[in-house]
């Protein structure tokens, strides 16, 4: 009888772990679909805006162009590099543009490859290669000092690294994570994701390196990117005078109903 049991105990474990590895393998090949959820447009897409705008499409190579839009201030004094968050395309992101052209901003966003008219094959190298191109076109009309970077949930690890290895005004991240691996940790613990993730985007990383002024900005109730992942980047990473400004009872995708949310961006752009 005892022999039975540990027998059947086998086979249960047996099962166990064909069912972890087998799960753990399907996380693996479908974590693309999983992370990212991108709108695509057809070439010959019109934008409409209720605001001045020139779309552009910037060359990477012969096969790879990024499709961006640069908003308009009416007297730009610098100009805002926009890093979006993983769903959608431009036109999910075009309602926060005035929040920076009404402060002297032009802005520049760009659609990740594979999102909206962009091309090209998405991989985490591709995504830095593409900032430091939208940086360069900044580069080109604005100084260094004049340009302020800002990343907003999934784009904040893009804005982290661009940010590490460009001089800019200011960094502002909305809804930061610590890594990506953090944030999976959080919603599935028993996989090793430092393994298993393709995607890495280390801002905890990238933090460190960053000289100049940080600010961030994350909602207690966040239910994409836990407010504890948040927290934690700036604990660990915020040098003195970098800020983190709590929106109690804020989500994910609503900060910007919040007046304490709009004063203190206000008063950021106007530094």
């Amino acid at each position: 009888m005892l022999m039975d049991l540990r027998k059947n105990l086998k086979k249960i474990a047996l099962w166990a772990i064909g069912i972890y590895l087998g799960a753990g393998l399907v996380l693996y090949f479908v974590q693309d679909k999983l992370i990212f959820h991108p709108e695509v447009l057809p070439a010959n897409y019109q934008y409409k805006f209720d605001i001045p705008f020139q779309e552009l499409l910037i060359p990477v190579n012969k096969k790879v162009k990024l499709s961006a839009v640069l908003f308009k201030a009416e007297r730009p004094r610098g100009m805002v590099l926009y890093f979006h968050g993983n769903s959608h395309n431009i036109n999910r992101y075009a309602q926060y543009m005035p929040e920076f052209t009404r402060n002297g901003y032009d802005v520049l966003i760009m659609d990740y490859r594979e999102f909206g008219k962009s091309t090209g094959r998405l991989t985490e190298a591709a995504m830095y290669e593409d900032a430091l191109l939208m940086y360069k076109v900044a580069r080109s009309r604005f100084a260094p000092w004049q340009i302020v970077i800002y990343g907003k949930s999934l784009g904040t690890g893009i804005a982290a690294q661009l940010a590490a290895i460009r001089d800019c005004r200011r960094l502002i991240l909305e809804t930061p994570y610590y890594s990506l691996q953090d944030v999976a940790a959080s919603s599935i613990p028993i996989y090793p994701h430092s393994i298993l993730l393709d995607f890495k985007l280390p801002a905890n990383e990238y933090l460190p390196k960053v000289t100049a002024p940080v600010a961030a900005f994350h909602g207690t109730k966040d239910e994409t990117v836990p407010y504890a992942s948040g927290k934690k980047l700036a604990d660990e990473c915020f040098k003195p005078g970098d800020t983190l400004f709590t929106i109690k009872g804020g989500k994910h995708n609503n900060l910007h109903e919040y007046p304490l949310f709009q004063a203190k961006l206000d008063s950021l752009l106007k530094l």
